[in-house]
């Protein structure tokens, strides 16, 4: 993954000198920074492409965000360039702190990271720009992602019959209806992804791809702000894993947020999380808590 992302970086640094990188969007029309890298919500990519720009033009994005629940602290950091509008290609670091919480499997205190390199074409549409009645924007992607658990990798996929690396791959329709302000997305995700990748992809019981949808709406309130929630449907590999029914058991992710941006440059998104049972716990329970994102163009 590292070359990839130093391309990537190289590139958004050239764009943002470029006289070509554009600012030609309405505030918050090109989404923001999904947890994978990709523009969307918080927690499901979206047809739109990311940044300002429209056709014609390039636009680059940089993000961090931290979500902290009352088991586990997550860091995700990542860049995206958009061009033409019409192709977006990004890269994100996943950091997922599990505390005591994979103590049952002998980890405790382990860091589950990941690289998450992405690409989004737009294949037909304006979500934005055109009528109420026309069609959606639709666009497909592919994410590839790779897990770093090291020497560690053979204890913690092994008895789980997992891989560290797979590849997600969608397909998106985004329409944002003027007359009333509400923006809607539909992504049907193929995805073997047992929490995202950070506990690798697929299981002894469960390794095909799956289709599982997400679902986001959203609501202009006012000039760059909006408030929304999002529903992201999971594959449930490792519920009857080597350790127990139940013991790995996976569930939707659910979000409810809002969305500022005070100026083109800059937005903040804060959210209020739910992502159900994670990994054995110290004391089992839903994972619910707090998600903020702050995300960068030049």
């Amino acid at each position: 993954m590292q070359r990839p992302a130093l391309l990537l970086a190289a590139m958004l640094l050239g764009t943002s000198a470029m006289a070509a990188t554009g600012h030609g969007k309405l505030l918050l029309t090109g989404g923001v920074s999904s947890i994978d890298g990709a523009a969307g919500g918080g927690l499901s990519p979206w047809a739109l492409t990311g940044s300002y720009a429209t056709a014609g033009e390039f636009g680059a994005t940089t993000f961090a965000t931290r979500v902290v629940t009352g088991d586990y602290g997550l860091w995700v950091f990542g860049a995206a360039l958009s061009v033409n509008d019409r192709l977006e290609l990004s890269v994100a670091r996943q950091d997922l702190d599990t505390r005591d919480n994979l103590a049952p499997l002998g980890l405790a205190g382990l860091h589950l990271r990941q690289d998450i390199l992405a690409v989004k074409l737009r294949l037909a549409g304006d979500g934005v720009l055109d009528t109420d009645t026309a069609w959606p924007q639709v666009a497909v992607g592919l994410e590839r992602k790779q897990g770093h658990a090291g020497a560690l990798g053979p204890t913690l996929f092994g008895p789980l019959g997992a891989r560290e690396r797979g590849t997600d791959a969608y397909i998106s329709a985004s329409k944002l209806f003027m007359s009333t302000g509400v923006l809607t997305n539909l992504t049907l995700r193929a995805t073997r992804a047992n929490q995202n990748g950070l506990l690798g992809f697929g299981g002894a019981q469960a390794s095909r791809l799956q289709l599982r949808p997400e679902i986001s709406l959203a609501r202009l309130l006012a000039k760059g702000l909006v408030i929304g929630a999002e529903y992201r449907a999971k594959p449930d590999n490792l519920n009857a894993s080597a350790l127990g029914r139940g013991a790995l058991a996976e569930d939707a992710w659910k979000d409810v947020f809002v969305a500022w941006a005070p100026s083109k440059r800059c937005s903040l998104t804060a959210a209020w999380v739910d992502l159900g049972r994670i990994a054995p716990a110290v004391q089992p329970r839903r994972q619910h808590g707090a998600y903020l994102s702050v995300q960068w163009s030049p």
